[in-house]
């Protein structure tokens, strides 16, 4: 007999299993296609406490960043850039030629585009009164990393 469970009486674990299972599933989609995800990540801290970090993973010659993030406490002293410009060096170490970062925040698109990102996709109203912002950089040798 089947019991079915929704919202309220989920238990955190299954839906734990469900995201683990998605994603499981992504990775074993991309080692088909001879995809490997390799994590990559950087931080800063300040007397040991961190106040911002970028995490992400390459793949196909690919910077996919994830997240993003500085303390509010330290925000407009360029340690986002900072911590992009590292990020995208690592990743250019490892071959990659390209970097994709989404954001449902105007702010940081701008960010981002004042660090060499172009938008390659724009959904307006995607979630309330944001949008969705797919932005794209390539990466060379020469450029501001």
């Amino acid at each position: 007999m089947k019991d079915w469970q929704t919202s309220d009486g989920i238990y955190e674990q299954h839906l734990q299993a469900v995201s683990d299972g998605v994603i499981k599933h992504g990775q074993n989609l991309s080692r088909e296609q001879g995809g490997v995800a390799n994590p990559i990540a950087c931080t800063v801290l300040e007397d040991g406490v961190l106040i911002g970090g970028v995490t992400g993973r390459t793949e196909f010659g690919r910077l996919f960043i994830n997240y993003l993030w500085v303390d509010a406490a330290w925000r407009g002293q360029k340690l986002g850039t900072k911590l992009l410009h590292r990020l995208e060096a690592l990743a250019l170490a490892r071959g990659c030629r390209e970097a994709l970062i989404e954001t449902l925040d105007d702010g940081a698109a701008d960010l981002y585009k004042r660090c060499g990102y172009r938008i390659v996709a724009h959904l307006p109203g995607y979630c309330g009164p944001w949008g969705r912002h797919t932005l794209l950089k390539i990466l060379s040798p020469e450029s501001d990393v």
